[in-house]
Formats: structure tokens, C-alpha cells, sequence
């Protein structure tokens, strides 16, 4: 069992390794694939032994060998994080479908979050083909039904359609992207309607938090846009851990 855990920490770091190129070169249109990968200071090519998760930049301080020029801590937190992940959903649901297709619905939102962050999108082709991708996910392998996974899709892309149309024509500005609902969109497919719940309700109160202390740090006034990409995400992910109970404590009858 150990062994087995080391495994899936170790593959995760190298899957992190890959959603680092992804977040760099999907919102430049860029391919996955070439040119190999390479310091995006001086586009010197990164040598393998220079290439290993979270080794590597401990080992180089930092910097990148060629130009000595820092490298930017996101490399290391999301190979850090995308191992911590692969971990926790190998202890929820052993080296099943469900841990395949929930460790691949995690990688997406990843990517999405630090891309959002950096760059306030949501690229469509993270989410437009991963809202059918997900569907026949939830269906084949996570339990829910064709029918909540329809409804989860047009709820969530509609409930913030609503508010986004309705902060529009209150506020005459934009509120919300399209992006963020589509990614909802998604979160329905794979979690089913019911979920929905669960996720609005954190990301929301997650979302309100850190959007009041960045503007009382920064002293920025109701205007200033906090993505809201990154606060879906990290609710859907308590959703594969928590979203259960909370569900069966919410439509519960006693």
C-alpha cells in the first residue's frame, strides 16, 4: 500500500510537471508538444536532469541554470499540489475509475485556476469539451444519473447566466465572464444538480472573503474584479471529498 502511494505521489508530480505547460502555453495559443520545454527568459532548453518535479528547483535555488534568471514558484506549488491531489483521491478511491476520471477532472481545474489568476479566462477548451467529457464520466463511472447530469448542466451554466445578466443590467457593467459559467457548466456535468448547492454556497463565501481583504489591502473600491474561476474550483474539489454528506444532510427528510 505504501509503495503503491509513493507511486501515485510521484506520477502526480509529473502529471503537475505537464499542467505547468498547459497554463503557460494554452492562453498563448501555443502547442503542448513543441518546442520542448525551455526557460521562458532566455528559451534555452531545459536538460532532463534539470526537468524533474520539485527536485530540480530546489536543487537550482530557483533559477534557471542557463541564465540564472528566478523561476517562478508556480512551477513547484502546482507539482506540489497535483501530487497532493493524486494522493488524496488514491486514499478516497483506490486505483479505480473513479480515481482516474475525478484525478483528470482535478488536473483540469488546476490549470484553469492559475490561468484565471494570472490572466482573469477561463479558456474555452478547457471547459467546452469538458463539460461532455465529464457527463459521460459522472455517468459511466461516478453514480450520477444521466438526468441530474443534464439538469447539472443547465442549472449551473443558467443560475450564473442569471446573475451575471442581472449585475449587467443592474450595474451596466460586466459582473461575471462567460467563462465562469461554462465552468459551472461543467461542475454540473460531473457532480449532477444537487452538487450545485455545495459548490455556490463555498466558493461564494470563499470568493466574498479573500475579494473584501484584497480590497481593503490593496484599497481598492466594489469595482476591483477578483477572479471567481479559482473559488469554482476549489469548491468543486471539497465537493468530490464533502459534497456527499452535505447533500444527504440538505435533501434529507427526517
Amino acid at each position: 500500500m505504501i509503495f503503491m502511494e509513493i507511486i501515485i505521489t510521484l506520477l502526480g508530480a509529473v502529471v503537475g510537471s505537464f499542467l505547468n505547460v498547459c497554463i503557460r502555453r494554452i492562453p498563448a495559443g501555443e502547442s503542448l508538444v513543441f518546442p520542448a520545454s525551455h526557460c521562458p527568459k532566455c528559451n534555452h532548453s531545459i536538460r532532463f536532469y534539470d526537468n524533474i518535479p520539485i527536485i530540480s528547483f530546489l536543487l537550482l535555488r530557483g533559477r534557471c541554470r542557463n541564465c540564472r534568471e528566478s523561476i517562478s514558484l508556480q512551477y513547484p506549488l502546482v507539482e506540489l499540489l497535483t501530487a497532493i491531489m493524486a494522493l488524496l483521491l488514491f486514499w478516497k478511491f483506490g486505483l479505480t475509475l473513479k480515481f482516474l476520471f475525478s484525478f483528470l477532472f482535478a488536473c483540469i481545474l488546476i490549470i484553469i485556476t492559475f490561468i484565471d489568476l494570472e490572466h482573469q479566462i477561463i479558456p474555452d477548451v478547457l471547459t467546452l469539451p469538458g463539460i461532455p467529457v465529464f457527463f459521460l464520466a459522472a455517468v459511466l463511472a461516478m453514480g450520477v444519473s444521466p438526468l441530474e447530469a443534464v439538469l447539472g448542466v443547465l442549472i449551473g451554466g443558467g443560475i450564473l447566466y442569471a446573475i451575471a445578466f442581472g449585475y449587467e443590467l443592474i450595474t451596466k457593467r460586466e459582473g461575471m465572464g462567460g467563462g465562469d459559467i461554462k465552468l459551472l457548466a461543467m461542475l454540473g456535468a460531473f457532480f449532477g444538480w444537487k452538487s450545485l448547492f455545495f459548490i455556490l454556497l463555498v466558493s461564494s463565501f470563499l470568493g466574498a472573503i479573500v475579494g473584501i481583504s484584497v480590497m481593503l489591502i490593496k484599497g481598492k473600491d466594489m469595482k476591483y474584479a477578483v477572479p471567481f474561476g479559482p473559488f469554482l474550483s476549489l469548491a468543486a474539489l471539497a465537493c468530490i471529498f464533502w459534497g456527499d454528506e452535505f447533500i444527504r444532510l440538505l435533501f434529507t427528510r427526517y
